[in-house]
């Protein structure tokens, strides 16, 4: 059971209501705030002009709206902004978003009443989302177009998506035994104002690419051992002489990970402790980077992905509407708390990350493919007859071409501001747009991970050193093999990728875990606290 309005959601939360479908339910102190919130805002507003209850919205607030008409100028804005197009969110995106706008809202800050909240943890608990367009909002008075098309299903309009198809939210709602939301004061704003769909979908975004990460270090040791690599390119020695938490946790985790590998190697037996006769040495004195430079190529996305955390975690347990009732100070404020700068650049630094973690993968797997620089393989990793067989040939375009397309999404949503609404959002953060191209190019990385992961098979296979990898990989590996088992004759592909993919996705691995301080100060030159096996 996760707790709403008693303390701060984390991205844990997160993941138990979306992955192990854990209910919500509500703090009842934190229910009293929202019911002291929206009697202070109904006795305050009764004689005083406040924008978006008895203004028009937007450049539009110049006009006052009649007392008998205020109620119908909440639904009024609702339908008007029903305008999104494109695909359909996935439940799973729409769950967050909604989970995200339920959390808000409890901060007691918007003046809305308990039925609100009410409402938003029942339809979380029944898995019931309201369809969603991916293309609408800018992102400035927040995901205006997205919110509004969540709020259409609130007051039991539109369509939903329910176990899995699409249904009249009316009839569902009927069905269900639960009453739509009966708009009472300013609930129709209150709802459209925020960030919850940027924020939302970017906790999704920030959940797949721990897990990603996470694979990719997994990948990245599994082709250290493929070579013999040596192992002090990951030595706490090189790597705690940088000051970088993400580099010292990578080398951290690689050394736990590879500590009991039979395949690599350490650099003094070798070439230190051993005379070295030979003019040109056949082992590589340093590996290539994709292989030597794993703490510092991997580490900034460690980096990157653990401040995204910090600034979603902020952002959702902030107040994202406007204006913002104060009880306290018994005032209201106006303001731009629904701006969503903060996630559409967290998320454009989120994407380069992973779109460098995606180059790193196809890199990886060029190596393994390519005999003329691994000098222990057969032409694309092929373990049938060279010109006859093809190996892995075919899936290697799949994965250039999906690298190049990720390379495109990264061209920043953050300064792609377009002014609009008669120029009233002359500046806007496009943080949805940044947040779905996002979750793109993380769905394309683990396709490009996965026709390395099949890669890395047949590479164990033909050198036969699966007994040799560590217990870690080799336990991995394992598993790996059954879904993608080694082969010699030509067949399609496609539904083996898939099936790699989708486990990629499914088996969420343990290692990632958001640092609480500078990882100098925490570990003090000892093991990793962040590591977790």
């Amino acid at each position: 059971m996760v707790r709403i309005g008693d303390r701060r959601l984390v991205l844990e939360d997160f993941e138990k209501v979306l992955f192990n479908n854990d209910k919500t339910t509500l703090n009842e102190d934190a229910l009293k705030k929202v019911e002291m919130c929206h009697h202070f805002l109904k006795e305050f507003a009764s004689d005083k002009v406040i924008y978006g209850i008895n203004t028009g919205f937007g450049p539009m607030a110049q006009y006052k709206i009649d007392d008998d008409k205020r109620i119908q100028l909440q639904y009024n804005l609702i339908r008007s902004h029903c305008t999104g197009m494109g695909q359909i969110f996935d439940d799973t995106c729409i769950q967050a978003a909604m989970l995200c706008q339920l959390n808000t809202l409890m901060l007691a800050h918007s003046g809305i009443d308990t039925e609100v909240p009410e409402l938003i943890s029942k339809l979380i608990n029944e898995n019931i989302c309201p369809i969603v367009f991916e293309h609408g909002g800018v992102g400035a008075s927040g995901d205006l177009v997205q919110l509004a098309h969540l709020a259409l299903g609130y007051i039991g309009e539109g369509e939903v998506i329910h176990e899995g198809k699409e249904k009249d939210c009316a009839e569902l709602l009927k069905k269900k035994g639960i009453k739509p939301l009966k708009i009472k004061l300013r609930e129709g704003l209150s709802l459209m104002n925020g960030t919850s769909v940027m924020t939302g979908i970017g906790f999704v975004n920030a959940s797949a690419a721990k897990n990603l990460l996470s694979w990719s270090i997994v990948t990245s040791a599994m082709l250290n051992e493929i070579v013999c690599a040596y192992d002090d390119h990951y030595s706490k020695e090189l790597n705690y002489a940088k000051h970088h938490t993400g580099q010292r946790a990578i080398a951290d985790i690689l050394r736990e990970m590879l500590k009991d590998s039979q395949l690599t190697e350490n650099r003094q037996d070798h070439l230190y402790n051993a005379e070295v006769k030979e003019t040109y040495i056949q082992k590589k004195v340093q590996e290539y980077y994709s292989l030597r430079c794993l703490p510092q190529i991997l580490g900034p996305i460690y980096d990157t992905l653990s401040q995204t955390i910090r600034t979603l975690e902020n952002e959702v347990n902030s107040v994202n509407d406007n204006p913002i009732i104060d009880v306290e100070s018994k005032n209201v404020y106006h303001g731009g708390n629904f701006h969503g700068d903060y996630v559409s650049l967290a998320m454009d630094q989120l994407r380069l990350a992973m779109t460098k973690l995606t180059m790193l993968s196809e890199r990886q797997l060029n190596f393994l493919l390519n005999h003329k620089i691994n000098d222990i393989l057969p032409p694309f990793a092929n373990l049938g007859e060279l010109g006859f067989n093809f190996g892995v040939q075919g899936a290697q375009f799949t994965a250039t071409s999906t690298t190049a397309e990720n390379q495109m999404l990264s061209t920043s949503m953050y300064i792609h501001s377009i002014p609009n609404n008669n120029d009233n959002q002359d500046v806007v953060s496009m943080g949805t747009n940044a947040s779905s191209a996002t979750r793109r190019v993380i769905e394309n990385a683990y396709q490009v991970l996965s026709i390395e992961i099949v890669a890395i098979v047949q590479a164990i296979e033909y050198l036969k050193v699966e007994e040799k990898l560590s217990s870690y990989t080799k336990s991995l590996y394992k598993e790996l093999k059954k879904i993608t088992p080694p082969f010699v004759e030509d067949r399609p592909m496609y539904k083996r990728n898939k099936e790699v993919k989708e486990y990629l996705q499914n088996k969420r691995l343990d290692i990632f875990e958001t640092p609480d301080i500078d990882l100098y100060s925490k570990t003090n030159g000892t093991k990793n606290s962040t590591t977790k096996y």
